[in-house]
């Protein structure tokens, strides 16, 4: 048996080519563990979604991976692999440092690069959980598998 749940992430990026005020972006990711004695090993479970970050993707189909080791490691992490509009393949590396001492920032902020084919950095986000909006979607979204 294993669980899934569906979570959206926004922010800014700033662009390392384009100097100049952050630009909108996002992601809408659906988590899927197939099994919860696997997760409950490693943490992981695989994402599924797309991610906004105009100019590079206006919604990119994205692929990844999500560690959830909130206790043991003190870190969600996020991996995602998209497909920008230019057909190249960027990937967004970011991972939330859970304090218990700041429950609430530390699950809801998230630090990220963006890479790009060539595993340059192209761009430092910012992105964050909306709980106040996004909190009962969030919840209602966990399915047992």
């Amino acid at each position: 048996m294993g669980f899934q749940f569906s979570e959206t992430m926004a922010g800014t990026v700033a662009w390392d080519s384009q100097p100049g005020p952050p630009q909108p972006f996002s992601f809408e990711v659906t988590a899927e563990a197939e099994s919860t004695r696997t997760h409950l090993r490693d943490g992981k479970a695989a994402l599924r979604g797309v991610v906004h970050a105009p100019p590079i993707a206006a919604a990119g189909a994205a692929e990844g991976v999500i560690t959830i080791r909130p206790l043991g490691q003190r870190i969600i992490r996020y991996e995602l692999a998209f497909r920008g509009d230019d057909g190249r393949t960027y990937r967004v590396f970011g991972e939330k440092a859970i304090r218990l001492s700041s429950p609430i920032h530390s699950f809801t902020y998230l630090p990220a690069e963006i890479l790009d084919d060539q595993d340059r950095r192209v761009g430092v986000c910012e992105a964050r959980f909306d709980h106040k909006r996004d909190l009962w979607s969030f919840l209602r979204s966990f399915r047992r598998l």
